[in-house]
């Protein structure tokens, strides 16, 4: 499992991030249950931690929770945000069996994460994986999910990017300097969009962990690919159906992002979820593929006005 520090503490940011002293977010963990025992959940929390009102942001595959920083100041004045490491990654221990990295598990873990804040419902964010934990979760009777937002993700994802996916994940690289991990990393995100080198430091940073012997390397468990790799085109149509079936249940409203160069998620797939949803409106953002970024205030400004509402959000 990884390491992890005993108690709650303020987290530390760059200086090129944007975040201030005012917004910067308190580290916390949540202890929650496996078949086999227990793994504790890192989280960052923003804002009022009295605040009933909660978004709830979740990251891709081989991502961490500090991809949200920028979204998650913004929205602070009125949210209290929570940016949850995934088990097996960031600052969250990784699972005893790789086969319990999917998305049952995570489904879990957020609802004790959910319990563990005391609020009846939260407002999602989830970027790739992050949007089909929250798609599961809001799919269920009795859902917390009053709104959800899908960054680049729909019950269908493309072959394609299945292989790119595979081509990667879960392969032990070592790294001399972290600036050599932070440019390889920003390699095999370069579809999230045109991000300066500042931008790059900033969200891939939070990835990567100084070993022993001085090298780099990944956080995240390389055991995640394991059950990525297992699945065969039958156990990928059957999950495939029952993501749709679970969309269709969404009664809150949807908003589906897709970056406009997307190769996970396509124009006809974001067509049939505006067509099958029961409340989904969609927008396409230029500049980006799989997934965007939402580090520059145009992007973040379309998330504020969906959770907002366009009044509040130009208050």
């Amino acid at each position: 499992m990884s390491q992890l520090s005993s108690t709650e503490s303020k987290a530390s940011f760059p200086a090129s991030s944007g975040v201030s002293n005012r917004a910067a977010p308190r580290q916390r963990y949540v202890q929650c249950a496996n078949p086999t025992g227990l793994h504790r959940i890192a989280y960052t929390e923003w804002g009022d931690a009295e605040n009933p009102r909660v978004l709830v942001c979740v990251h891709g595959l081989t991502r961490s929770s500090r991809d949200f920083d920028r979204v998650a100041a913004s929205l602070s004045d009125v949210y209290r945000v929570v940016c949850p490491d995934v088990a097996g990654r960031g600052l969250s221990d990784w699972l005893p069996e790789p086969m319990r990295y999917g998305i049952p598990q995570y489904v879990a873990d957020m609802v004790t994460l959910i319990a563990r804040l005391d609020v009846e419902t939260v407002d999602w964010f989830g970027t790739s994986m992050g949007g089909l934990i929250g798609m599961s979760l809001a799919g269920l009777s009795g859902t917390p999910v009053r709104k959800l937002l899908l960054n680049d993700i729909g019950p269908h994802i493309e072959p394609a990017a299945l292989e790119r996916i595979g081509s990667y994940v879960g392969q032990r690289v070592r790294f001399a300097t972290r600036e050599e991990g932070i440019g390889h990393a920003a390699l095999l995100a370069a579809s999230f969009g045109a991000l300066t080198s500042d931008e790059w430091r900033e969200i891939n940073t939070p990835l990567l962990r100084e070993r022993e012997d001085g090298a780099w390397e990944f956080r995240y468990d390389p055991a995640i690919s394991v059950p990525f790799n297992a699945t065969t085109p039958e156990a990928g149509a059957a999950g495939e159906a029952m993501l749709w079936r679970l969309f269709e249940s969404i009664a809150c409203p949807v908003l589906v992002v897709r970056g406009a160069t997307s190769d996970l998620l396509s124009r006809e797939t974001v067509a049939q979820m505006v067509e099958r949803g029961q409340s989904v409106s969609s927008v396409e953002m230029e500049g980006a593929g799989h997934a965007p970024a939402f580090l520059d205030l145009g992007q973040i400004a379309i998330a504020r006005r969906f959770f907002l509402g366009e009044d509040e959000a130009a208050s």
